[in-house]
C-alpha cells in the first residue's frame, strides 16, 4: 500500500485514520526513510481513539525518529466528528497531500449519531469504513492521492451507491488490487468477503485503471492489467456498480452475447424467501404433519435440486399453514431458487436448485425461507423447462466471472440478480429441455452448450 503512492518532492501531509498501532503509516516512513519516497517534509496525523493502542502506535511512530524528519500528532479522538467539524467550520484549514487507511468495520445505523454528523458534510453511507474513506478524501488537497484497504461489499448494492457515486465525484479511481481468497489473506480476522485495496486521486481527471489479483497477502501470484474506466463503472449503470476485470479471466469478461433481455422482459421475477423463521418460530416444525406445508432452506439444495425432507436437518423441514403464515406463501410449482448466501470457497458464487412439485409430494403450498432468493412468475410457478435452463444459465462459467467482477461477497442479492442480463424465454427454454435430456452432462459440457446456442 504504501508503495504505490507517487512523490514529487514536495511537502508532504500524511493522514492514517484509525491507525491501530500504525502499521501503515510505519510502511510509509519506511520507504521514506529508504529514500524510495522523497518529500520536502513529512508532517504524519494519526488517528485512533482506542486508547489501548496509544502507547504501541507511538512506539511506533518512534521507531523512526533520527531516520527520517518528520513531525508527528495522534490524535485520540473521533476520526468522524473531527473531520465534520473541520470541514464544516475550518474549510480553509490545510489538506491532506496523502491518505493511507485500514478503517473499522461496523454497520452504522441510520439514526446514529454517525449518520447524521456525515450527512451534514453530504455523505451518506452505512457502513465505518466507507465513512472514514469518504471523509478522508474530502480532506485530500486537489491532487492527493489516498490508498486503503476496504471490504468490496460498496462494489455493488442499493445501500452503497451514494458511497459509490460520491466517490467518483470527488476523485478518480487509478489502481485496484483484488484478494481473491476470502480465508487466506485475512484468515485471523474471519472476513467472510474479498477486499480489495484501492488508490484514488482527489479531484483528477478519470483514466484507465490498473487491476491487479493475487491469491493472499504473499503475492507470489501476482497479475496485473490496465483497463479502459468503462470497464469498470459502466457509463449507462446508474447504480454506479464497480466492475473487478480479472486479469487472468481471458475474454470471459461479459455475459454471453445470448444474454439481451432484462427479467422484466422475461415476465419473471426474483423475490427474497418470505418466511424469516426466527419471527413464525411457533409456526415451525420439524416434521410435516396434518395443517403443516413444506418449508425450503438452502440444506434442501442437493445436485441442483431439492430434497425434502431432511431427517437430520437442524432448521425445519415444515411450517403451520394458517392465516398468520398464509401471506408467506407461494403455491405448488415448480420454482428455481438460489442460495442468498454460498460457502467461503464456492465452486461457483450462484448456487442454484430447481423445485418441482413432486419433490414435496405436490402439496399445495410451500414456505421458502430468507435464505433463498426465488425466481417466480407473479408469484406462480415457471415451465419446468424454463426453470431447469434459469438454473443452468445463473451457474454457468460465464455468469460467474461476470458476477464475481462486482460482487465480493458471499452474499447473492436478489437486486443482483435482478439487473442480469439473461437469454429469450425461448433460448432458456430449450436450454432447459437439453438439461433434462442429458442430466449426467457436466458443468463443463453445459458451458460448452450454452456458449454455442444461436444468438
Amino acid at each position: 500500500m504504501a508503495g504505490w503512492f507517487t512523490s514529487d518532492g514536495e511537502p508532504c501531509r500524511l493522514l492514517d485514520a484509525g491507525a491501530g498501532i500504525g502499521s501503515l503509516t510505519s510502511a510509509f516512513l519506511a520507504r521514506v526513510a529508504s529514500g524510495e519516497l522523497r518529500y520536502a517534509s513529512v508532517d504524519v496525523s494519526t488517528f485512533e481513539r482506542d486508547t489501548d493502542l496509544l502507547v504501541e502506535l507511538q512506539a511506533s511512530l518512534g521507531r523512526y525518529v533520527g531516520d527520517v524528519s518528520f513531525r508527528s500528532v495522534v490524535h485520540p479522538e473521533d476520526f468522524i466528528e473531527a473531520t465534520v467539524n473541520s470541514l464544516q467550520f475550518a474549510p480553509d484549514a490545510p489538506g491532506y497531500t496523502h491518505a493511507i487507511l485500514n478503517p473499522p468495520y461496523k454497520k452504522i445505523a441510520s439514526a446514529s449519531r454517525e449518520r447524521h454528523l456525515l450527512r451534514l458534510v453530504g455523505i451518506e453511507t452505512v457502513n465505518l469504513y466507507a465513512a472514514f474513506v469518504a471523509l478522508a478524501l474530502a480532506r485530500l488537497t486537489q491532487g492527493g492521492q489516498l490508498v486503503a484497504i476496504v471490504p468490496r461489499s460498496f462494489c455493488n448494492g442499493p445501500y452503497y451507491q451514494p458511497f459509490r457515486t460520491w466517490l467518483l465525484t470527488h476523485g478518480a479511481l487509478t489502481h485496484m488490487h483484488l484478494f481473491d481468497s476470502r480465508s487466506q489473506a485475512f484468515k485471523d480476522d474471519g472476513v467472510l468477503q474479498e477486499n480489495l485495496i484501492l488508490r484514488m486521486v482527489r479531484g483528477a481527471a478519470q483514466g484507465d485503471v490498473t487491476v491487479s489479483t493475487s491469491t493472499d497477502d504473499h503475492f507470489d501470484d501476482l497479475t496485473h492489467q490496465t483497463f479502459p474506466f468503462a470497464q469498470v463503472v459502466h457509463a449507462a449503470d446508474a447504480r454506479r456498480l464497480w466492475h473487478v476485470p480479472l486479469p487472468h479471466a481471458g475474454e470471459m469478461t461479459e455475459l454471453p452475447a445470448i444474454a439481451q433481455c432484462t427479467l422484466e422482459e422475461l415476465g419473471i421475477q426474483v423475490s427474497t424467501g418470505p418466511v424469516v423463521d426466527f419471527r413464525l418460530r411457533t409456526h415451525l416444525r420439524a416434521t410435516a404433519g396434518p395443517g403443516t406445508v413444506p418449508l425450503i432452506y438452502p440444506a434442501h439444495f442437493s445436485g441442483g435440486q431439492i430434497v425434502w425432507p431432511l431427517a437430520e436437518h437442524k432448521k425445519s423441514n415444515a411450517i403451520v399453514r394458517d392465516v398468520e403464515s398464509e401471506k408467506w406463501l407461494y403455491p405448488l410449482g415448480t420454482y428455481c431458487l438460489v442460495r442468498r448466501l454460498s460457502s467461503k470457497e464456492e465452486r461457483r458464487r450462484i448456487v442454484a436448485a430447481v423445485l418441482e412439485p413432486h419433490a414435496v409430494n405436490h402439496t399445495p403450498m410451500l414456505g421458502f425461507e430468507n435464505h433463498l432468493n426465488v425466481f417466480h412468475s407473479d408469484k406462480q410457478g415457471l415451465p419446468r423447462e424454463l426453470a431447469y435452463g434459469l438454473s443452468t444459465y445463473l451457474q454457468s462459467q460465464a455468469v460467474d466471472t461476470y458476477f464475481r467482477r462486482f460482487s465480493g461477497h458471499t452474499q447473492v442479492n436478489a437486486s443482483d440478480l435482478r439487473h442480469l442480463r439473461y437469454p429469450d424465454r425461448d433460448a432458456l427454454s430449450a436450454l432447459g429441455t437439453w438439461v433434462l435430456a442429458h442430466p449426467d452432462a457436466s458443468p463443463q459440457t453445459q458451458d460448452a452448450y450454452l456458449a454455442a446456442m444461436p444468438q
